[in-house]
């Protein structure tokens, strides 16, 4: 079933006339170790072939058919190791939204919860991917639920407590994302959030955050997404992040992530052997 699914969502990704598909897919040749990824809503990966670990000496581990669905974090460490030449995952963000038909959980809010991909979840994966590029949004995101549930009933009902009432640099984050290519001002972001600018960066600095550390981690996020997904060139990237210039995007991506996006780019080439 993983080969079949890998195939499957491969040949949906190349062959899709959708602008927005409701699942990413990343994929890697050669390893990659990226620091300080901020995950900037709860996050659904299957990994299909394999193995992906977080942490910074990668305690936590996702081997090939197992799936992790992490809550939302500023940043994580992540490897992506390749097995018999690739390393593939299939990505699907989520909305708090989308917990809300679960039963309420009571316990503390979890980083993260890790399983197998039985038969009935792979099969609904299949459905997801096969339908995302022919139905509307509203559909997928039926489907999306649909996932979440299964994985709930499967006996991972700890999923319940990922969801969480959003801090003040949540919503911030949300609104960014939603609205990529506006340039927020403080006085826009205060005026939505119903507040004034004093106390939005008072409320901020109590989570030990600010509003150009959100911008740059919701830019760079975007960023590293649209290097592991696209075939765009570098300055085109920049560009669609909000930098000025390549290099300028290509410093604050190295001194986040601890690499080059040439240098995730090169680990997504297969490399041949003398």
């Amino acid at each position: 079933m993983k080969a079949e699914l890998i195939s499957l969502a491969k040949h949906v990704l190349e062959n899709s006339f959708a602008v927005d598909l409701p699942f990413s897919i990343y994929s890697a040749h050669q390893v990659q170790i990226i620091q300080n990824v901020p995950i900037l809503k709860p996050l659904l990966i299957f990994v299909l072939s394999g193995l992906k670990a977080f942490g910074k000496h990668g305690d936590i581990q996702c081997l090939a058919g197992e799936f992790i669905l992490l809550s939302a974090s500023t940043q994580m460490d992540m490897r992506n190791i390749p097995h018999q030449e690739e390393y593939f995952a299939v990505l699907i963000d989520c909305e708090y939204a989308d917990f809300h038909d679960l039963p309420q959980g009571f316990g503390v809010p979890k980083p993260y919860v890790k399983g197998e991909v039985d038969p009935a979840l792979a099969l609904a994966l299949k459905q997801f991917i096969e339908i995302s590029s022919v139905a509307p949004l509203v559909v997928t995101s039926d489907r999306k639920k649909e996932l979440l549930k299964l994985i709930y009933h499967a006996g991972y009902s700890d999923i319940s407590n990922l969801y969480k009432h959003l801090t003040i640099s949540e919503k911030v984050q949300s609104l960014l994302c939603e609205n990529r290519l506006q340039d927020y001002t403080a006085e826009q972001i205060a005026s939505s959030l119903f507040m004034s600018v004093s106390t939005l960066r008072r409320k901020l600095k109590r989570e030990s955050d600010c509003l150009s550390e959100i911008k740059h981690r919701v830019r760079l996020a975007h960023g590293l997404h649209l290097i592991q997904t696209t075939h765009w060139s570098i300055g085109h990237i920049a560009s669609e992040c909000g930098y000025v210039s390549a290099s300028r995007f290509t410093e604050q991506f190295k001194h986040r992530f601890g690499m080059t996006p040439r240098a995730i780019r090169k680990t997504k080439l297969h490399v041949e052997s003398e």
